[in-house]
C-alpha cells in the first residue's frame, strides 16, 4: 500500500531521507538525549540499511499477491477441496513450507512475567494516554471493586444506587473469601470462617470463628507483609508464582463490616500489556505517529500523565510505584507496581509519508521498528523513573506476518535496528501474532525463523477468520460467523498454536497466548468461558479491561498452567489437515430471515466501528452491536465482517441491493446509538456526503480486492480525507 505524499507536510532533509518536521523535532529534542545516539549518525545509519529492507519488504508483499492469484485460480476450478490434493498444491506453490526438524528456541534474557509466570494480558491503544496508564497500572487490581462493579454478583435494586450497598458488599466479601481458599488454602477449615490473621515466628496463623487457629496448608505461601508484625496492614501470598494481598483496615467501612477487618483482596493481574500502534489505533500521518511515539516515550521514561475531569474535580494519573514489603525474615523487598510492557508495531503492508527515502514513503513497520526501539533504549540505559525490563530486553509484537520468510525478514529488520542503534544482539525480542493462515500452517517454521528472539505467540479468531475467508474467497460461500466458530478448523488452529509452541521450547522462555474476550460488561460469562484458555496450556490471554484482568487472574490461581503442560502429550497428529478443512456453507440451508440477520449484523458492526475510526480517530472502543451489547472492537472486526459480506456477494447468497438497503437502515441505527456522543458526526440523512459511510461501503464492495482482506489501506485514505475536511472547516 503506497501512500501519496502529503503536499502540505514540511520535511527536514537528511541525506537521501526526508523526515516530517514534527517527527524530526520530537526525536531530536525529546528522544535522542540520553540514548548515546547522535542525530546525524542515526539518520545516516538508517539510510544505509534501508535499501535492503525496502527491497525485501516489497518482494515479500509481491509474493503474497502471487500466491493468492494461484490459490484463486485453483479455487475457481473447484467447488470443494480434497485435503490431501490441496495440501500437495499448497506445497508445490510454496505456500506450505517443509516442517523443520525438532528444535528449541534460544531466547535469553526474558523477564519472568513472560517466561515463568502466567496471567492476563491487556492490549490498549497507545495514542490514548489514559487507557495506556490504566493498563500499565493494572498489574494489581482490587478483587472487591471488580466483583462489586460487575455482573459477577447479580445486581439488585439496592446495589444500583450511587452509595455503598452493604448487602451487596457482604456478597462480595463472601465471594472473595471462597477464592482465598483457592489462593491460600488452610490446613483445616476455610477463610470463610476467619476472624483474625496474625504473624507468629514467620508463619501466618488464621483464627476461625470457633477459636481454632490454623496455618496455611503450604506455609511457604506466606511471602511478606506491610505494617508491623503485631498489626499487619497487608499480608502477601504467593500462589502459582503470582501474588495476592489480603488488606486490613478496622476503621474503613468495609473493614468494619468484615469479621477479620479485611478491607480488600488485591490480585496481581495484568502481568503484561501490549501498548498498541496497530489495530486499535487510528494513526494515519506524521502527527498521529508522533503522538504514538510520544506516549511510548512517556511510558518508558515514567513521566507520562493524563488529566481526567470528573465533575468539578481534576485527577492526574501517572504510573504506579513499586510495592514494598517485609519478608518473613525481616528483609525489605519490592514487587513491580506496573505491567511489563510490549510495544506492538504495525505489520509489513503499509507505507508512511512521515519519512521519505528518495522522495518515496517508506514502510511504516520499518519506521516503527526504528523509533520504538530507539525510545526503548532509554529503558536499557536506566534513564527512566522505573525499569520496564529487568532482563534488559525490548519487547516488540509483530503482527500480520505471512509465513516463515516474513518472520525471517522481521528478524533481519530487528538485527539491523540493533546495529543502527548500537543495541546488544538479540536484545530486541519478537512476539509473533499467529493470526494469518500461512503463519498458522507453517507455525513451527515461523518460530524457527526467529528462534533467538521469540518471546510470544498467540491466536486471534477475527483476523485469522478474515484471512481464511479472503484466501479461499473463490471456493464458495462461507458459513455464518457463528457456525465458523464451531467448525473443526478453529479448534485445530487453537490446539496447534499451543502444541507447536511447547514442542519448540517456548514453555519457561516465552508466552503462549490466546485471544480477546470481547464483551467487557459480561464478566460472569467470561469467568465461565475463559478458564478454557488456561486449561489449553496458554500462560496468557487477552482481556478487555483492568477489571477483566483482575477477574481473569483468578483462573491462574484455579489452574497451574505449567502443571497442565506437563500432562499434555505434545502431539499434533492431524491438526494441519483439520486446519485445511475450509468452513464453507456447504449443505447448510439458511432461511431468508437468517441471511438478512447475518447481513445486518455484519453491516451494523462495520458501520458502528468505522464511523468512530474515520470521523473521530478512535481506533478501539466499546461499540454497541445490533442488540446494543457493547463489544470491544478494533480493526480485526472489520476484516472478518467485510470479507464475509464480500464472499456472500460473490457467491450470490446476497445481492448488491440487499447490502445497499441494509447499509442505509443500519446507518440510521448506528446514528441513534451514538446520539448522546457530543463529538459524534452522523452518517445520515445524506450518506453520500459521509466519508465514514463511504469508507464502510468501500470495505464491503472493494473487499475482495484488498491485499489479504486488510482494512488499513481504505481506512487510512478515508481518515486522511476526513482530517483534510475537518481542517478546511
Amino acid at each position: 500500500m503506497q501512500l501519496t505524499q502529503t503536499a502540505q507536510l514540511e520535511y527536514i532533509q537528511k541525506g537521501r531521507l526526508k523526515v516530517a518536521k514534527q517527527l524530526d523535532q520530537f526525536i531530536k529534542q525529546h528522544v535522542l538525549p540520553g540514548t548515546e545516539v547522535l542525530a546525524d549518525e542515526l539518520w545516516a545509519n538508517f539510510a544505509d540499511v534501508l535499501p535492503e529492507l525496502l527491497s525485501i519488504n516489497q518482494s515479500l508483499l509481491q509474493k503474497r499477491a502471487n500466491l493468492q492469484l494461484q490459490i484463486d485460480e485453483y479455487c475457481m476450478q473447484r467447488q470443494s477441496i480434497n485435503v490431501p490434493e490441496y495440501k500437495a498444491f499448497l506445497t508445490e506453490i510454496g505456500y506450505l513450507q517443509p516442517t523443520p526438524e525438532d528444535f528449541q528456541i534460544n531466547t535469553s534474557n526474558v523477564d519472568a512475567e513472560i517466561a515463568t509466570m502466567a496471567g492476563p494480558q491487556l492490549v490498549v491503544p497507545i495514542n490514548n494516554a489514559r487507557f495506556a496508564l490504566n493498563a500499565a497500572n493494572a498489574r494489581w487490581g482490587s478483587l472487591y471493586d471488580a466483583v462489586y462493579g460487575s455482573d459477577i454478583i447479580e445486581q439488585t435494586v439496592g446495589s444500583k444506587t450511587k452509595g455503598y450497598d452493604a448487602a451487596r458488599g457482604q456478597q462480595v466479601i463472601d465471594y472473595a473469601r471462597k477464592w482465598l481458599d483457592v489462593i491460600a488454602p488452610l490446613k483445616v477449615g476455610s477463610h470463610v470462617q476467619s476472624k483474625k490473621y496474625a504473624i507468629d515466628n514467620g508463619k501466618l496463623l488464621v483464627t476461625l470463628t470457633d477459636d481454632t487457629v490454623e496455618g496455611l496448608n503450604t506455609p511457604e505461601q506466606f511471602a511478606g507483609f506491610q505494617g508491623s508484625i503485631q498489626q499487619p496492614t497487608c499480608i502477601l501470598i504467593k500462589h502459582n508464582n503470582i501474588h495476592a494481598e489480603i488488606r486490613f483496615d478496622q476503621h474503613s467501612v468495609i473493614g468494619q463490616q468484615d469479621t477479620a477487618n479485611i478491607k480488600d483482596v488485591f490480585l496481581e493481574s495484568a502481568l503484561t500489556t501490549i501498548m498498541d500502534c496497530e489495530d486499535s489505533v487510528a494513526a494515519v500521518d506524521a502527527a498521529d505517529k508522533t503522538l504514538v511515539y510520544k506516549n511510548w516515550l512517556g511510558l518508558i521514561k515514567g513521566d507520562l500523565t493524563a488529566t481526567i475531569t470528573s465533575g468539578s474535580k481534576q485527577i492526574t494519573r501517572s504510573l504506579n510505584p513499586d510495592r514494598q514489603y517485609v519478608s518473613t525474615s525481616g528483609a525489605t523487598f519490592s514487587l513491580s507496581g506496573r505491567s511489563l510492557m510490549f510495544i506492538r508495531n504495525v505489520g509489513h503492508l503499509m507505507t508512511t509519508d512521515a519519512i521519505l527515502f528518495d522522495d518515496k514513503p517508506i514502510y511504516e513497520g520499518i519506521m516503527d521498528a526504528l523509533i520504538t526501539s530507539l525510545i526503548s533504549k532509554h529503558d536499557l540505559l536506566g534513564n527512566g523513573v522505573f525499569k520496564n525490563s529487568q532482563a534488559g530486553s525490548v519487547y516488540i509484537v509483530k503482527p500480520k506476518m505471512h509465513g516463515p520468510e516474513e518472520v525471517a525478514y522481521a528478524d533481519l529488520l530487528f538485527s539491523k535496528m540493533e546495529s543502527v542503534l548500537s543495541l546488544p544482539k538479540h536484545s530486541i525480542k519478537i512476539g509473533l501474532m499467529d493470526e494469518e493462515r500461512r503463519t498458522s500452517l507453517n507455525l513451527k517454521a515461523c518460530i524457527q525463523a526467529a528462534k533467538d528472539r521469540v518471546v510470544f505467540i498467540n491466536t486471534g479468531f477475527l483476523d485469522r477468520t478474515g484471512d481464511e475467508i479472503h484466501t479461499s474467497m473463490h471456493l464458495g460461500a462461507f458459513a455464518t460467523k457463528a457456525t465458523i466458530k464451531v467448525r473443526p478448523w478453529l479448534n485445530a488452529y487453537e490446539q496447534s498454536n499451543v502444541v507447536t509452541g511447547m514442542n519448540s521450547g517456548l514453555s519457561g522462555k516465552a508466552q503462549i497466548g490466546k485471544g480477546m474476550w470481547p464483551i467487557p460488561d459480561n464478566m460472569a460469562e467470561m469467568m465461565q468461558a475463559k478458564i478454557a484458555h488456561v486449561r489449553s496450556g496458554a500462560n496468557t490471554a487477552w482481556v478487555p479491561s483492568p477489571t477483566a484482568a483482575t477477574l481473569h487472574a483468578l483462573h491462574y490461581h484455579q489452574e497451574n498452567v505449567f502443571d497442565i503442560r506437563m500432562n499434555m502429550t505434545g502431539k499434533d497428529d492431524g491438526l494441519l489437515e483439520q486446519m485445511l478443512d475450509i468452513p464453507l456453507l456447504k449443505d447448510e440451508k439458511l432461511s431468508l430471515e437468517q441471511i438478512q440477520r447475518e447481513l445486518d449484523n455484519n453491516v451494523q458492526g462495520i458501520l458502528g466501528y468505522v464511523v468512530r475510526w474515520v470521523n473521530q480517530g478512535i481506533g478501539c472502543s466499546k461499540v454497541p452491536d445490533i442488540n446494543n451489547v457493547g463489544l470491544m472492537e478494533d480493526r480485526a472486526t472489520l476484516r472478518i465482517s467485510s470479507q464475509h459480506i464480500a464472499n456472500w456477494l460473490m457467491h450470490k447468497v446476497i445481492t448488491t441491493e440487499q447490502v445497499e438497503t441494509s447499509m442505509q437502515i443500519m446507518a440510521k441505527l448506528v446514528d441513534a446509538q451514538n446520539v448522546n456522543d457530543a463529538e459524534y458526526i452522523a452518517m445520515t440523512p445524506d450518506t453520500g456526503e459521509s466519508i465514514a459511510f463511504q469508507a464502510a461501503h468501500d470495505l464491503i464492495f472493494k473487499g475482495q480486492d484488498q491485499p489479504c482482506g486488510y482494512t488499513e489501506p481504505l481506512l487510512h485514505a478515508k481518515r486522511r480525507a476526513m482530517k483534510r475536511s475537518l481542517k478546511a472547516l
